[in-house]
């Protein structure tokens, strides 16, 4: 079926695409637009990987700031534009060698699906698990990536019955954040998150507050109204309402069944292995998501 997509993003119009269209120009026509996809997602993953070496249980920049080097928050935001970068021109670079296939966008996707929370869980460690008032629950953190994950999931369903991908605010705005937090962290170090910042609330206070409101009062209503403009313009491609919300059951039976698993658990799984068990709701996530594609 034919791509389509919708880009509104003032951030993304008039400031990243000229950017990228510049980038995009120094890329050889040999390269295959589906390694510039790899190449970005790769670079995420090690980044990931970098990270958890030095913070594995999301306490370094807590109690003993400093664990993590300097350089690796300099790295983080390096590997983070560049992953920005190859994700946002891949596509065009499909159009411009004319090689753009439905398997090029299902891998591209499919990757986004599973960077989605690598990206969340990478920037976990910047202001690391609850110390006192500063930082953030291991709850908090699992709340904060499954809001990240159910934005990403209503971009795609919403793609499933309109045929159009509006592309979400909150991916450029989200990928600039957090350019700018790890070279924040990297110029005056961890302690900045750890200090209040606005009315006794912390930096990090914010964020979630700012995801809430973002993904209740924008993201979603957004979601919502492009599949009932769809609708009044007998444009949706499902217009059983059985057969548009059934992508919906898997995804929020995923996050039903993990939830129980993070209240009743016995060993307090979640409190005990963050970081194995953020990466397994990711990777569950991104299992679960693709067949909406």
């Amino acid at each position: 079926s034919q791509y389509s997509a919708v880009d509104t993003n003032p951030l993304s119009v008039y400031i990243m695409q000229p950017i990228w269209n510049k980038i995009i120009e120094i890329v050889p026509l040999w390269i295959a637009p589906n390694l510039l996809t790899f190449s970005g997602f790769v670079m995420i993953l090690f980044n990931y990987f970098l990270i958890s070496f030095y913070d594995w249980d999301y306490t370094a920049s807590g109690s003993s700031p400093g664990l993590v080097p300097t350089w690796v928050w300099l790295f983080s935001a390096f590997t983070t534009f560049c992953a920005y970068a190859l994700d946002s021109i891949d596509g065009k670079h499909a159009r411009r060698t004319q090689s753009s296939t439905p398997l090029g966008e299902l891998f591209d996707h499919g990757l986004d699906s599973w960077a989605t929370s690598i990206f969340v869980l990478s920037f976990f460690s910047v202001c690391s698990r609850d110390n006192g008032k500063t930082g953030v629950s291991v709850y908090t953190m699992y709340i904060y990536l499954s809001i990240v994950l159910f934005n990403f999931m209503c971009s795609h369903w919403e793609k499933y019955n309109t045929g159009v991908l509006f592309l979400p605010w909150g991916y450029d705005i989200s990928q600039v954040v957090l350019i700018a937090a790890y070279l924040l962290t990297s110029a005056v170090g961890v302690e900045v998150w750890q200090k209040p910042l606005l009315l006794g609330y912390y930096i990090t206070d914010i964020l979630v507050i700012l995801l809430i409101g973002f993904s209740l009062f924008l993201s979603f209503p957004q979601t919502l109204y492009n599949i009932h403009r769809a609708h009044l313009k007998k444009t949706l491609k499902n217009d059983s309402l059985y057969e548009g919300l059934l992508p919906l059951v898997s995804p929020l039976l995923l996050f039903i069944l993990l939830t129980v698993w993070v209240v009743l658990s016995p060993s307090n799984i979640l409190a005990k292995q963050p970081r194995l068990f953020l990466w397994m709701v990711g990777v569950a996530f991104s299992n679960v998501i693709v067949s909406i594609f």
